[in-house]
């Protein structure tokens, strides 16, 4: 399990809602820390990789846990 600074909970947001609100939690934390965020959006599969590489951010770890999508995102 990776450890995170914060958390959000995107589940039942569909696209682009999940990438935008993940990318205005990220705002918050500091250089290096790292988001936990939970999606159940399908396209959250295409979008936030995408996200993080457009944005500099590291995608440190997806894991599909049933529906729900798991998240570790460092701020760059």
């Amino acid at each position: 399990m990776t450890s995170h600074h914060a958390t959000l909970d995107a589940s039942g947001l569909l696209c682009p809602l999940p990438v935008l609100k993940t990318a205005k939690r990220l705002q918050a934390l500091a250089s290096g820390e790292v988001l936990r965020v939970e999606t159940d959006d399908p396209a959250a599969l295409i979008d936030m990789p995408h996200f993080c590489t457009e944005s500099g951010h590291a995608l440190l770890s997806q894991e599909e846990m049933g529906e729900a999508i798991i998240w570790h995102i460092q701020k760059k």
